[in-house]
């Protein structure tokens, strides 16, 4: 497998890095080496989950992990849940692709111990690298123990994110465990206008808020809607064994 140092350590180091272009690199070595990598994939939701895999699957095996204990109230979380696993069905099932899906333990105690002091800072600051570094080392701690060749996120398709913080916070990560980090920033080459088109092409959810109730809050968010409208979505469905084909066995 290639490590992104392999690249990124010979560019100009007074130039910002353009983690496509290193992506794309890492690509065309894999082709040229007759690879097809498995990566493990945090997803924070089904709309930014959209045309990464389109992109990726060409080249990669994906699993996505679904890690996002920063997600309030519940029941949101586990809306997204599931309209995370209901794209990936339906999106094996158009394409034939045989994405796989891993969901993390809900625990946003957790998530509210590692922000804590950090509450009332702005959207994109402090608290927002913390959390991404929080999810990132999650998942490079089950691609370790699943023995993925490669972690990452689909976080860089935002527009509303920082890919540079978001690449560095990923280098962070494997600097500390053994496996490799796949770098990043979907939003380029259109990517974030194909997710749009996606979610329209397969009726799916897009949330107003990216999940924490500090963003919530600075935004104005109804959580009381937020919470209701989950719960009405969530009726009649079994969110446990809807979808069992996408499940990874661990």
């Amino acid at each position: 497998m290639i490590d992104l140092h392999e690249i990124v350590d010979k560019m100009n180091p007074n130039q910002k890095i353009n983690y496509d272009t290193v992506l794309q690199k890492m690509m065309q070595s894999w082709q040229q080496q007759k690879q097809r990598p498995k990566i493990l994939m945090h997803s924070c939701c089904a709309p930014c989950s959209t045309y990464t895999l389109e992109y990726l699957t060409q080249y990669a095996d994906v699993t996505i992990y679904y890690a996002n204990s920063n997600i309030h109230p519940r029941a949101e979380y586990q809306r997204r849940e599931y309209v995370q696993r209901k794209f990936i069905h339906d999106f094996n099932e158009k394409t034939g692709n045989t994405v796989t899906f891993i969901a993390a333990p809900y625990k946003p105690q957790e998530y509210f111990e590692k922000v804590r002091g950090l509450e009332h800072e702005k959207e994109g600051g402090a608290r927002c690298k913390v959390c991404f570094d929080y999810r990132l080392e999650t998942v490079a701690q089950k691609a370790v123990e699943l023995n993925f060749d490669y972690f990452g996120s689909t976080l860089t398709i935002s527009p509303h994110k920082n890919s540079q913080v978001i690449n560095s916070v990923g280098i962070d990560v494997q600097n500390i465990y053994t496996t490799q980090y796949l770098p990043s920033d979907f939003k380029k080459n259109g990517g974030y206008a194909r997710s749009v088109e996606m979610c329209h092409e397969y009726d799916v959810y897009r949330q107003c808020y990216c999940g924490c109730i500090f963003a919530a809050k600075a935004q104005g968010v109804n959580m009381s809607q937020i919470r209701q409208d989950a719960l009405k979505f969530l009726e009649n469905k079994d969110t446990k064994h809807d979808f069992p084909e996408i499940r990874w066995n661990i």
